[in-house]
């Protein structure tokens, strides 16, 4: 359906707000198709998965949003550029996606415990941090986690130039000035490194580059690339290495300019070490018609800057040798040899007599191989240096920062140079009229625009991103503040669970609480003692607990003279019930109620909490709309946060004193031994508060399921 929808004609898209709304025509058309009445009908709300279909078509973008390996959809983190396992989006969005890519579509997750980041670090008692680019949220840091943002000077003078932004009218241009770019450095002989937004932009300029014959390499979020990230990073400085990159943060690996000597050496003494350490891994592979893939530790030797003397290579061998003679042939995991393979190339202190020799032969190699990377150094630093390309302002002016940071490091000459157009997401998206009026003005696409009222617009936009976004995640953690005092409250009660030895007095508290909620419901604290139904209190309270049979009403009248008499007596009677109960179960397995007690409470809480947290994301979105009534929607939200907690806790309080006063273990028999079992057992009870008795059903003790209401 969602590809047949036209755009501005059946829905309308925000891409600022990366929503979706159908239109009038869009509504129609849908219910026909559907064949119902109405989208939003509680019983069948076709709504959801109609707007999800269309978001997956517009705003969800193969090789941008997500990436496809094998028959899975992975999320690409757009300020990283790396996958993330094992995210999913909510909500039925994945599914969505993996719909409209034809895959096979797996269960939606469910959220078991949420917080946000800020929440997270501010759980830390202490908290400081440091990074290349946070000068410019210093207001974030600031009033979000009062922390001060101190510059530290450079170890060497920067000498990096950052030259001015080339702006283009349309995309087409800039990315055949961004080829042009490239090539002329490549003829000096500068090392370069682009900078791109997405998976897609890298393979398509990746296209473009091999079509010119410009050797290059990419590293994007696909596996082949993955694999070999620090390897490419590594070499990026060389003489004439050209890298396309999505969002170079940080990467974990310096660009040294000549080629990383270090690296080299290591990667040569893994290819030849790894192979005859590492056990083959067993099972996993059950096709008889494809061998399971033989992994290789085999480096591309163009990687290399020189082919490794013999004198070296013996060296080599002979330290593998005595590895493989003193750890076993192929005995290793992947993961034992190469944090052995780490330590031998470290300077940290070598005990084993094998990582002594291992680093001996390491400290050898390597020193061969930098004598070619000095020489190699002195022509790229003669040449200028790294010279990084950037094709697309990011949202953060930090990513951009982090991408012209890789080059001048330590006092190394480089430079640096972004190309724009005013049709890329951010200008188009942000830019607002003035930006839109300068399109329409500027016709030529291939000419370079430079206008001082131009840069200073484009500045604006971004800066106009960074505050929208920063508002948004202000707005999320003043959220979050009201869940976070609520998820103290719920996971002190679960470690008390967890951690106690005795749940006694818990339950007895939980006993009480529930007593004030039966009393409150069904007679209440203002009500004059003519008007006490007694016999309504009786059956409700029979209900819960059939230890309680021979209450009456004369037996009432003639304890309790006020409400507080009342609920005292209630108290007492509640918690000789359950140390009853206690009493016949400890009789029958020593410990076993202490075991269903601490199961009971753990139960409840979590799957109380997971259908809180639900109830909560609904309730944020709803509020939203309240602005227009001129309230607040953090109050509002604050309300029925708070609303909806209290009945959570009376909820979990309830289903457990239920439970307990329910609980009669029986018998069973497995594999010819009795032994107790929590399970199944038949509990009749007064249910729905009437004369009659009813069988709610087998109640078992792992769920709280047909827990009677408090109220009446």
């Amino acid at each position: 359906m969602a590809s047949v929808f036209e755009r501005d004609i059946h829905y309308t898209v925000d891409e600022k707000q990366k929503t979706v709304l159908l239109s009038e025509q869009g509504y129609e058309d849908a219910e026909e198709i559907l064949g119902v009445k109405d989208l939003y009908d509680p019983r069948e709300q076709w709504a959801s998965y109609v707007l999800n279909a269309v978001k997956a078509k517009e705003l969800f973008l193969r090789d941008v949003n997500y990436i496809i390996r094998g028959k899975e959809v992975l999320i690409v983190d757009e300020f990283t550029g790396r996958v993330m396992q094992g995210r999913r989006w909510s909500d039925g969005l994945h599914q969505a996606v993996e719909a409209k890519e034809g895959l096979p579509i797996q269960n939606e997750t469910v959220t078991l415990a949420s917080i946000s980041y800020q929440n997270f670090f501010l759980q830390f008692p202490k908290l400081c941090g440091m990074t290349g680019t946070a000068a410019t949220e210093s207001t974030e840091f600031e009033s979000i986690y009062k922390l001060k943002v101190t510059i530290v000077p450079t170890n060497k003078p920067m000498i990096r130039k950052d030259e001015s932004d080339v702006v283009f009218r349309a995309t087409t241009g800039k990315w055949r000035a961004v080829v042009v770019e490239i090539s002329r450095m490549h003829k000096t002989g500068r090392p370069v490194l682009v900078g791109t937004t997405s998976v897609e932009q890298s393979d398509s300029l990746s296209e473009q580059l091999q079509e010119v014959g410009i050797p290059h390499e990419v590293l994007n979020a696909k596996p082949e690339n993955v694999e070999r990230e620090a390897e490419i990073v590594a070499q990026s400085g060389r003489l004439g290495a050209v890298t396309i990159a999505t969002n170079m943060a940080g990467r974990g690996t310096d660009i040294i300019l000549g080629g990383n000597a270090e690296f080299m050496a290591r990667l040569k003494l893994r290819e030849m070490l790894m192979p005859r350490v590492v056990k083959l891994t067993e099972g996993g592979y059950v096709s008889v018609k494809k061998l399971p893939p033989k992994k290789s530790w085999k480096v591309n030797e163009k990687l290399f800057p020189c082919k490794l003397s013999s004198e070296k290579t013996k060296l080599a061998e002979e330290a593998v040798n005595l590895a493989v003679e003193t750890w076993g042939q192929r005995s290793l995991t992947e993961l034992e040899a190469e944090e052995r393979l780490s330590y031998s190339c470290e300077k940290g202190p070598a005990l084993d007599d094998v990582i002594a020799i291992l680093r001996s032969a390491f400290l050898e190699i390597m020193k061969e191989y930098k004598g070619y990377t000095e020489e190699e150094r002195k022509k790229v630093v003669s040449a200028g240096g790294l010279h990084v390309v950037g094709t697309e302002r990011h949202e953060s002016r930090r990513v951009d920062n982090q991408l012209r940071g890789r080059t001048g490091r330590q006092g190394d000459p480089g430079s640096s140079r972004f190309f724009l157009s005013l049709e890329d997401n951010i200008f188009r998206i942000f830019g607002g009229d003035r930006i839109q009026g300068l399109m329409r003005a500027f016709r030529v696409e291939d000419l370079p625009i430079e206008s001082k009222m131009l840069t200073k617009a484009l500045d604006e936009a971004q800066r106009k991103v960074e505050n929208y976004f920063f508002d948004i995640r202000k707005q999320l953690f003043e959220f979050d503040e009201v869940l976070n005092s609520q998820r103290d409250r719920v996971y002190t009660e679960r470690r008390r669970a967890l951690e106690s030895d005795n749940l006694q007095s818990l339950i007895i508290e939980y006993a009480e609480l529930t007593m004030d909620d039966i009393l409150e419901a069904n007679i209440g604290s203002d009500a004059p003692k003519e008007s006490w139904d007694l016999d309504k209190l009786i059956k409700k309270l029979q209900q819960y607990c059939y230890l309680l049979n021979d209450l009456t009403p004369d037996v009432l009248s003639s304890e309790c003279s006020s409400y507080e008499g009342l609920q005292d007596y209630l108290h007492l009677r509640g918690r000789e019930a359950y140390l009853q109960k206690r009493t016949i179960i400890e009789s029958q397995t020593p410990g076993l109620m202490k075991d269903a007690e601490q199961f009971l409470v753990l139960n409840n809480i979590d799957r109380l909490w997971k259908e809180h947290l639900q109830a909560l994301k609904f309730v944020q979105q709803a509020v939203g709309l309240r602005g227009y009534a001129q309230r607040d929607p953090l109050i509002e939200y604050k309300l029925e946060g708070y609303n909806l907690f209290l009945d959570m806790m009376a909820q979990i309080r309830r289903n457990v004193i239920y439970s307990i006063y329910q609980f009669q273990p029986v018998m069973v028999k497995k594999d010819g031994d009795k032994r107790e079992n929590k399970k199944s057992e038949k509990v009749i009870t007064n249910g729905g508060g009437n004369g009659n008795p009813n069988s709610v059903g087998s109640v078992e003790s792992s769920s709280a399921a047909a827990t009677p209401q408090s109220s009446a």
